[in-house]
């Protein structure tokens, strides 16, 4: 086996000097929203198998859904749809071509950041 000399290389880019940008950090939480959607799904589901268990199961989820922890998923849940959806758009708008320089890649992030909690304020007062 080769004698490579690992001691030597660079660490780039290492976390001292790397400076997340916009992009990189809505396309992370992009990925995470997706997630954390599944944890809602998996509670939501719950109820619904705890509804069809009979009145004792359905009264200890409903308790659980109802509770302001409940409440709190339910919001950021809303907010995340939004989130993830307009996500996947411009990363559908990228795949095309369109809005990869930074300054435009930087406004889409910023509008589908400001137009999700818009959407999520109008869905929750609109309910």
């Amino acid at each position: 086996m080769a004698d490579v000399n690992r001691g030597n290389r660079p660490l780039s880019p290492h976390l001292t000097i790397y400076r997340p940008q916009l992009t990189s950090m809505t396309s992370i939480f992009v990925r995470l929203t997706g997630n954390a959607l599944l944890v809602a799904m998996l509670m939501i589901v719950w109820w619904f198998v705890a509804a069809a268990a009979g009145p004792d199961a359905f009264a200890t989820a409903d308790g659980f859904v109802r509770s302001w922890f409940g409440d709190l998923v339910l919001f950021l849940s809303t907010w995340a749809i939004w989130y993830h959806m307009f996500g996947g758009i411009r990363h559908l708008i990228w795949d095309q071509g369109y809005m990869l320089g930074v300054k435009k890649s930087e406004t889409a992030g910023l509008i589908m950041i400001i137009v999700s909690v818009l959407m999520t304020i109008f869905t929750v007062v609109a309910v």
